[in-house]
């Protein structure tokens, strides 16, 4: 559906201050975001730390999961990771989100990162759909 990538990491928070993610909708059930590595990203073994992969993750899928609730917030629930393969400085990582079951209240999604055209992570995923009350206090309210 969305050719081109957006950049959903806009308002200050952890993915901005590491470089931020990019994301577009390929599907209804497919959805595709990506991020370079920088040298803040790795561990000392001079590779992408595992804890930046998650959370690459945790924003793209968690942004397909939004998505595919119709923008409605969603929290992640389970998250489980296999990490592959490894990526280093100047590699491109891309994240491929195939939403698998959608409920009234649940999102079931499974999410491969690539590097090269291997896979360095493989996830599976819960989040939950928030039933947010509406409010006459505003914007933060």
């Amino acid at each position: 559906m969305s050719i081109d990538y957006e950049q959903i990491s806009i308002k200050p928070g952890f993915m901005k201050h590491n470089g931020g993610v990019l994301f577009r909708t390929i599907s209804e059930t497919e959805y595709e975001f990506k991020s370079t590595i920088n040298e803040n990203h790795l561990n000392a073994a001079g590779i992408t730390h595992g804890g930046y992969l998650s959370a690459l993750i945790d924003a793209g899928a968690g942004t397909a999961a939004h998505r595919a609730s119709d923008n409605a917030p969603c929290v992640t629930i389970s998250l489980d990771l296999k990490f592959i393969g490894a990526s280093k400085v100047g590699d491109e990582i891309t994240g491929l989100t195939k939403i698998l079951k959608k409920t009234n209240t649940l999102i079931f999604l499974f999410c491969e990162l690539r590097c090269n055209d291997k896979i360095i992570t493989s996830a599976s995923g819960i989040w939950k759909i928030l039933k947010v009350k509406p409010s006459n206090l505003g914007p933060g309210g």
